[in-house]
């Protein structure tokens, strides 16, 4: 039934009543007559650049996340987390740890800080293996040639496009490569990543700290604060500077891009070297795991053309929340489940369970890469820009031609064809359908491997209720009429 072939096609609106409906044209190097018309003079009005004296910050509108204190009790809660389920990963094979009464509470206290005290104190060699890496990732980032592509008009900065030089591809490959050759050579081994994990971990916690007080400091110092609400709290802990860089480096993209899970890959590369040095063997689970970061991770990579035009880059401060969670969460708690199965005993599925395990996962990523292609490559055709098609891999239906849009009062435009005819948020689907397969690889003995699954379902159902509230304030009753058009979220023809 998501055969694209089926796609229903809606009849034309009658005329003066909703917005026109209409075809993009088809691909080409340049946007074309139709999508001239689409950048109509309330865009165009938008666009025009004034300078730095008349930038005008966006205005604090409303508390998200439960305000001061939800925003305090989440980074409190992140720094426990992420220790948390590292002691429980190597100290207690991934199982939940808690005090058995209220009288055991203050000795699994001390417990839990002896073993931070023993393994997670970093030395100077654990701090120079992360500061080298984020070192090479941005030199990598800086100095790898490619192509520039712009943002979107940003409006606190006087709608000027920031431009964002593409070489996120070669990167990834060269950082992989360069891991893999260090070590066959005998000059870094992968499996340490597995044994220093928890000082690793810590000189991460450090940086995304340190990074974030640096975001919150720069932004006041050069008088770039955007949104901010003046609560402290909040402003550290969501942000207000919205494009801190240093030179021509966004500071935000390479933060969520080529460190987050570039370190979660090489954690997993890692875990399974580590498997064969001890065990002599590498199980199908971990190789599954493997090739499941691996598609995650290439996928950010291959397709960062489009980056600069989502909402993370064009409208999301970068606070603490980003800095700590792209430095230290997403890439030491995302990987739990390698660190989980090489704490184990091998998990060895048998050839046809192995395989539902991979059909699952291909079938979640594809619907999850070419959904995420087609609207950010409509959205860069309706700009006359480009993307790589050198990359690998480049799947079927990744990029639609003359899908129907929906023209708003404002010449925006809404994508109401492609995966979204079947689920406004189907790509959020995928991505769960994926962060499942991972825990489920680890068998349903033990809870912490779900805890990616739980928590990033969590976030992206709070997200989801954000877009529509954002997107209901923007285009009104163009937005009624695109949910009339494309009624599902989910679950296509259930919810």
């Amino acid at each position: 039934f998501l055969d694209p072939r089926a796609m229903p096609k809606s009849a034309k609106s009658p005329r003066g009543r909703s917005p026109a409906r209409a075809k993009s044209p088809a691909r080409s190097k340049s946007p074309g007559p139709r999508a001239a018309q689409i950048r109509s003079g309330a865009e165009r009005d938008r666009e025009k650049v004034v300078p730095r004296s008349k930038w005008v910050p966006e205005k604090f509108t409303e508390y998200v996340f439960g305000g001061p204190i939800g925003g305090a009790a989440i980074m409190m809660f992140s720094h426990f987390i992420v220790y948390y389920m590292w002691i429980s990963g190597d100290y207690y094979k991934g199982k939940l740890i808690y005090p058995a009464s209220m009288e055991e509470a203050g000795p699994w206290i001390n417990t839990m800080l002896g073993h931070m005290r023993d393994g997670a104190v970093p030395t100077m060699h654990d701090i120079s293996i992360y500061a080298g890496f984020l070192a090479f990732e941005w030199v990598l980032a800086v100095y790898l040639p490619g192509p520039y592509v712009e943002g979107l008009p940003v409006p606190s900065q006087g709608n000027r496009k920031l431009k964002y030089l593409i070489n996120g591809f070669p990167a990834w490959w060269c950082t992989v490569l360069t891991a893999i050759t260090l070590d066959y050579w005998g000059l870094f081994r992968l499996a340490s990543l597995v044994e220093r994990r928890g000082q690793l971990l810590t000189a991460a916690v450090i940086a995304g700290d340190l990074l974030a007080i640096g975001c919150f400091v720069g932004a006041k110092v050069q008088n770039l604060e955007n949104r901010a609400s003046g609560n402290a709290v909040y402003d550290f802990f969501l942000g207000t500077y919205l494009n801190p860089r240093v030179g021509s480096l966004d500071i935000k993209m390479w933060a969520e891009i080529r460190v987050s899970w570039c370190l979660l890959f090489l954690l997993t590369l890692g875990s399974a070297y580590k498997q064969y040095e001890t065990q002599g063997q590498v199980s199908n689970s971990i190789i599954f795991l493997a090739v499941a970061h691996w598609l995650y991770a290439n996928a950010c990579h291959k397709g960062e053309e489009c980056i600069p035009t989502t909402w993370d880059i064009f409208h999301e401060n970068f606070g603490w929340y980003l800095a700590f969670w792209n430095l230290a969460g997403v890439p030491f708690t995302y990987s739990f489940q390698a660190q989980f199965l090489i704490h184990n005993d091998p998990i060895n599925y048998s050839l046809p369970v192995i395989c539902l395990f991979f059909a699952a996962l291909l079938g979640a990523y594809w619907v999850w890469d070419t959904a995420n292609s087609q609207k950010n490559r409509f959205r860069m055709h309706l700009r006359g820009a480009k993307w790589q098609e050198w990359t690998f891999p480049q799947l079927p239906w990744g990029t639609l031609k003359d899908p129907h849009f929906i023209t708003t009062h404002n010449g925006g435009t809404i994508l109401a064809d492609g995966w979204y005819r079947f689920g406004r948020k189907i790509h959020y689907t995928a991505d769960i359908v994926m962060a499942f397969l991972w825990g489920a690889i680890c068998g349903f003995d033990a809870f912490l491997p779900f805890f990616y699954c739980l928590f990033f379902t969590t976030f992206i159902t709070h997200r989801y209720f954000r877009d529509v509230d954002r997107m209901k304030a923007k285009y009104g009753k163009y937005w009624d009429e695109y949910t009339k058009e494309c009624p599902y979220v989910f679950i296509p023809y259930v919810w």
